[in-house]
């Protein structure tokens, strides 16, 4: 299966001095406006379960060989 192509997202700050993603479509209109947080959930969220397994073990090793060298 073909990895899905990320929307390039530009920040912006809101009146209120929040951090916003900006999706402009091919005519450069916004397409979509989400707020930083939300949009960080979203990445993390769409990662594979694969790709947390790898990650889960990845830091299992480095926590053991942390301990190791004390």
């Amino acid at each position: 299966m073909a990895a899905r192509k990320k929307a390039r997202r530009t920040t912006h700050r809101s009146s209120a001095g929040k951090k916003l993603y900006a999706v402009r479509d091919a005519k450069g209109r916004f397409k979509d406006i989400q707020t930083y947080e939300r949009a960080h959930r979203a990445d993390l969220a769409a990662r594979t379960k694969g790709e947390r397994k790898v990650a889960k073990k990845r830091a299992a090793k480095k926590r053991a060989a942390k301990k190791k060298n004390r």
